[in-house]
């Protein structure tokens, strides 16, 4: 479902989101009031300073006499002056030790009052650019791309904004969610997971995502917005990504329109950069554990955009227990890794497998399982993943012969690698990268945009 958003609108979200992201937590915390919280703290601090000082001087006026004196016998008079004396010699010891006291407050009071400025006003100019950087929009219209800032919503503004949940505004379902289509006020659209939190498994599964979205952010993942639950519905805010996704432009209706050979190059490469974020540049390693091509989002530019963590796993890096009927198996028929269905052993390599077979589809246009016979693309690309020189044979018709020979074998030897026996032969993600950057010439003006970003 495509959607179209004009310039007014864009200027409209844009005005919208500069206030949004301004009205963080940070920027109450540094608001001009605190600033003029310290500088009253500094005021009285002054004036308190102020009256010791002068309780002080007119104590030792009332003290000690103005002019010296000369002694008398009464000063050397143990018996009548001593206590006098004492009493005196006390006093004076005491005010000197409020006196630095009072200076010491005064000085410690200014000087957190002027740091405590300075650094408002050091953030505020930090703060001001960064709303500058999130307000930007995206010549392609992703609107919803550049919020950076998760937000708790109501259950009654996502129902308000998908029209009560009407089938009209039903994007998509599947087993456990279904994604209905939402309209914010500001006219900006996005996509909202629905999923069920009936029971503990499912509930697990939600806070699982959960955790993990809010960990990530990356250029070819689907932008998350915020979340809302009501103890029975879960419910994640997404940006709202346009073009469909890869299995529809294979595989659906939209494939009479080909996907252009340097569109197919473009998602494999973007594919790959997602994976290795995930992988290698998160705080935790994030295993995806379901990549497929109904799990990769594509935008008005055919950009691709990776979705679905409800299979992901975070932070682990060796073995779960083999698969049992209370927990949810890792990837889908025809792109899970055949090592993991015989040990029940999950790692990165598991995504490495799933990304040789979106390889194969971008290929030859065949789905990865068969739904006319159930013949799975591994077996059906077995020929060509033995012989390189037979790629022409597989490539997709639909490209009517408007692509590269030398970059489909390159590709499908990288996909060879990647479906391989032994998890520890295959490529890292970035090993990947570094293959489809030096073998796919088509790919060149894309790493130079990366490198200029």
């Amino acid at each position: 479902m495509e959607a179209s958003i004009s310039s007014t609108v864009k200027s409209k979200i844009l005005s919208n989101t500069k206030k949004f992201s301004k009205s963080n937590y940070s920027t109450h915390r540094n608001s001009p009031f605190v600033c003029r919280w310290w500088g009253s703290v500094f005021t009285c601090s002054y004036f308190f300073s102020i009256f010791l000082f002068f309780s002080i001087s007119s104590s030792f006026a009332s003290s000690k006499p103005l002019l010296a004196t000369p002694p008398t016998k009464h000063l050397y008079n143990t018996v009548d002056s001593t206590p006098t004396q004492k009493n005196t010699f006390y006093d004076n010891r005491v005010f000197v030790v409020i006196s630095v006291l009072g200076v010491l407050l005064f000085v410690c009071f200014a000087l957190m009052a002027l740091f405590k400025c300075l650094g408002f006003k050091l953030r505020r100019r930090g703060g001001s650019s960064d709303a500058t950087v999130t307000g930007d929009l995206e010549e392609n219209g992703d609107c919803s791309k550049k919020l950076g800032v998760k937000r708790l919503f109501t259950c009654d503004e996502v129902e308000k904004f998908t029209m009560n949940l009407s089938r009209s505004r039903l994007i998509a379902y599947g087993g456990f969610s279904t994604v209905y289509l939402a309209q914010f006020p500001d006219s900006m659209l996005a996509a909202v997971k629905i999923m069920d939190l009936s029971s503990e498994r499912f509930q697990r599964v939600y806070k699982q995502e959960l955790d993990i979205l809010l960990q990530i952010q990356h250029e070819n993942i689907v932008k998350f917005l915020g979340n809302c639950d009501n103890g029975e519905e879960g419910m994640l805010v997404f940006e709202y990504v346009p073009n469909g996704t890869l299995q529809e432009k294979l595989h659906g209706v939209d494939g009479r329109k080909s996907l252009s050979w340097r569109n197919r190059m473009a998602i494999a490469f973007q594919l790959a950069k997602a994976i290795e974020y995930l992988h290698d540049k998160c705080p935790l390693p994030i295993v995806h554990g379901d990549i497929k091509a109904s799990n990769i989002l594509l935008d008005k530019k055919y950009n691709s955009k990776l979705c679905d963590f409800g299979s992901a796993k975070m932070g682990f890096s060796s073995t779960i227990l083999p698969p049992s009927a209370n927990r949810m198996m890792l990837g889908s028929p025809g792109y899970t890794d055949p090592h993991y269905l015989r040990t029940g052993i999950a790692s990165k390599k598991n995504d490495i497998y799933s990304y040789g077979i979106i390889v194969l589809e971008l290929i030859s246009g065949f789905e990865a399982l068969s739904s006319d016979n159930g013949e799975r693309l591994i077996s059906k690309a077995g020929t060509i993943l033995r012989d390189s020189s037979k790629v022409a044979e597989m490539v997709d018709s639909k490209l009517n012969g408007a692509y590269d020979l030398e970059e489909a074998k390159a590709m499908v030897s990288l996909a060879g690698f990647c479906l391989g026996d032994s998890p520890s032969l295959r490529p890292s993600a970035s090993e990947i990268l570094d293959t489809v950057t030096s073998k796919i010439s088509s790919m060149s003006f894309m790493v130079s945009i990366d490198q200029k970003s």
